[in-house]
């Protein structure tokens, strides 16, 4: 780990960024350009003590979920965000099969879209970016580890996961999952993430494996989804996926359905989030 040269790349990468570039609101004058620590420190999800000794040569070795999340508060491009694992001692993920940076382009759209849901997955349906109306809606899945970050797994083992859905649309869903995972397979062809999360569901769930046996294929496409949130009720959206050029990562904007009261019940949940954050 070079700790000089890390503090340098992290300073003057910071200070190349502007409140706007991260979805946050200018606030007062400021002194110096660029983000305040606290600022990047808040975006990353750790503490200002922390990314400001790191600032200082003298911090702690960064784990690799560190580096990612000061990556994708910075709006490292791919080549940055392949430095900055360097300096801090890390070999670079792949850029394929499973890359989990988002990069600046799509964050800064994301960042653009404060009064509908949206979020960044992978192919593989591990949610890599929120923004804050999905947080809202669907709560941080930024902390989950193991098979439990890909959305299938949590849908045919975890309960509460569909229980956030109304149930007509459950077998629908359920369809769609599979057929999804089955095309993402075929194309990662013999990729380890992609074995194991298939070889763990047909061992956790029946319901997948007969679902798997019937060998449907699709891809992403346009889909109503019936959320339930426990202080608004039932939200219809309709849910649109953005597919990167390399396919491998995919933005999901969700959008109002017609003639429902979808879009009065996500006003009152962008309230509702607002004072949950002032108490």
């Amino acid at each position: 780990m070079d700790r000089a040269e890390l503090a340098d790349f992290l300073r003057r990468r910071r200070a190349a960024l502007v409140p706007r570039d991260v979805g946050l609101p200018e606030g007062v004058r400021r002194r110096t350009p660029g983000l305040r620590r606290d600022e990047v420190a808040v975006l990353a999800g750790m503490s200002t003590d922390y990314y400001t000794r790191l600032e200082q040569s003298r911090g702690p070795h960064p784990s690799t979920q560190i580096v990612a999340s000061m990556a994708r508060a910075l709006r490292l491009t791919d080549d940055e965000r392949d430095h900055l694992y360097l300096l801090c001692g890390h070999a670079p993920p792949p850029r394929i099969g499973g890359d989990s940076h988002v990069g600046p382009g799509l964050l800064h759209l994301l960042d653009k879209l404060d009064d509908i849901p949206a979020c960044v997955i992978s192919d593989l349906g591990e949610t890599l970016a929120q923004n804050r109306m999905n947080l809202l809606l669907v709560g941080d899945q930024s902390t989950v580890t193991g098979l439990d970050r890909f959305h299938t797994w949590r849908w045919f083992t975890d309960p509460a996961t569909r229980e956030r859905f109304n149930s007509e649309d459950w077998a629908r869903m359920s369809h769609k999952h599979v057929s999804d995972l089955r095309a993402i397979a075929a194309k990662r062809g013999d990729d380890a993430t992609v074995t194991e999360l298939v070889g763990a569901l047909h061992t956790a769930s029946d319901e997948f494996a007969a679902l798997w046996s019937e060998h449907h294929v699709a891809t992403r496409t346009s889909a109503l989804k019936r959320f339930i949130h426990p202080e608004v009720g039932e939200i219809a959206l309709l849910c649109e996926t953005l597919v990167t050029q390399k396919e491998d990562q995919h933005l999901l904007v969700y959008f109002p359905q017609p003639g429902t009261e979808a879009r009065e019940r996500l006003d009152l949940l962008g309230v509702i989030g607002t004072q949950s954050l002032s108490s």
